[in-house]
Order: structure tokens, then sequence, then C-alpha cells
């Protein structure tokens, strides 16, 4: 069982910066994939970017360039200029890269992740 913690969140002005942290329970650095996914009201939850066991990182098209997201024992996300549609909840996950479903969907199927956080809200204005 892993037990993560979004925080960092808040409201920033189009063009600004922020940088999330997710801290884990246990140390996921080894065996676990994990992502970061946002969802805005109305809208499916969406795939940001995600690190695999091995340390490759995946990004949206939509944020390549803007977010980078790194790992120790948590993960995290920095997100440089910010746009008004980077406004979500943003929710950190994992699961370990043996998972029957992160074998099968991917690291950036949100159905591949077990362990989720409670998320933070990004509101860019």
């Amino acid at each position: 069982h892993v037990q993560l913690v979004e925080s960092g969140g808040g409201s920033v002005q189009a063009g600004g910066s922020l940088k999330l942290p997710c801290e884990a329970s246990r140390n996921t650095y080894f065996d676990y994939c994990m992502g970061w996914f946002r969802q805005s009201p109305g809208k499916e939850r969406e795939a940001v970017a995600a690190i695999d066991e091995d340390g490759k990182i995946t990004y949206a098209d939509s944020v390549l360039g803007r977010f980078t997201a790194s790992r120790d024992n948590g993960l995290y996300l920095q997100m440089d200029n910010l746009k008004p549609e980077d406004t979500a909840t943003y929710y950190c996950a994992a699961n370990w890269y043996f998972a029957s479903a992160m074998e099968t969907l991917g690291v950036m199927n949100p159905n591949s992740y077990k362990w989720w956080g409670q998320g933070t809200q990004v509101t860019v204005s």
C-alpha cells in the first residue's frame, strides 16, 4: 500500500510557474511507475507526465517543453509558462511496474494506476 500526498497548488497568472511535490509513504524509486494526471470539471482525467521504472519520462503533447517531471522517493512536477487551460486538479499516482494493468495499458493511462493522492488545485488566470 502506498499513500500519496500532493501539495504546491495555488493560483497564478498566465506565464507563471508552480512546482508540485508528491510525497510517498514508502520508497517508490524502484519497482514503481509514477504519474501526474489532471482533471477539470466536466472533463475526463488526463495524463500530464509519467515516469517508468527505468526513469523514462513521457509527457502529454500539451505540456511538452513547459512541464518537467522528476522523482527521488516522491514525484515532482515543475510547471512553467502556465496557461489558463492548465487549470485543473492535479493528481499523483503510482503502481508497480509489473502490475498487469500497467503492462497492458502503459504509463499514460489512468487505469494503470492503483494508488492516488487526494489532488491539489491549480488555477491559472
